[in-house]
C-alpha cells in the first residue's frame, strides 16, 4: 500500500503530465529542481496546483502555477521579508518565467531554501 506522501508524489506528477507543452517540460523541471534543493518537502496538490510542504499535514510553503504563465510562488506560511531599497515594503513572493536557465534554477533553489530555512 502506498504511503500519503507517495500518493501525493503520484497526484503532482499526473497533475504536471496532464499539462501542455512546452509548460509540461518546464515544470517537470521546476519540480526536480525543487526536489533538489530540498528533498525533505513533500510535494502535494494545493488548490490544485503543485506544491510543497514541509509534511503532509502542514500548509503548502512554495506552489507552481500554470495559466497564462508558469509561476513560482511563496505561500502566506513563508516568513515574508520586505525587499528594501527601491521596492521598500513591498515583499518578493512570486515570480513568472518562461524558460529555464542554469542561472534561473539556482535562483530557484535560493527560494525555495529560503522558504524552508
Amino acid at each position: 500500500m502506498a504511503s500519503k506522501d507517495e500518493k501525493n508524489l503520484a497526484q503532482v506528477i499526473d497533475k504536471i503530465a496532464k499539462m501542455d507543452e512546452p509548460e509540461r517540460s518546464l515544470v517537470r523541471r521546476v519540480h526536480e529542481v525543487i526536489m533538489a534543493a530540498e528533498p525533505t518537502l513533500k510535494p502535494r496538490i494545493w488548490y490544485g496546483m503543485p506544491a510543497y510542504a514541509l509534511s503532509a499535514s502542514t500548509p503548502a510553503l512554495v506552489t507552481l502555477r500554470n495559466d497564462e504563465r508558469v509561476n513560482l510562488a511563496l505561500t502566506e506560511k513563508v516568513a515574508l521579508n520586505p525587499a528594501g531599497a527601491s521596492d521598500g515594503a513591498l515583499m518578493p513572493a512570486a515570480w513568472y518565467f518562461d524558460t529555464l536557465d542554469e542561472t534561473t534554477e539556482k535562483r530557484i533553489a535560493e527560494i525555495v531554501h529560503s522558504a524552508v530555512s
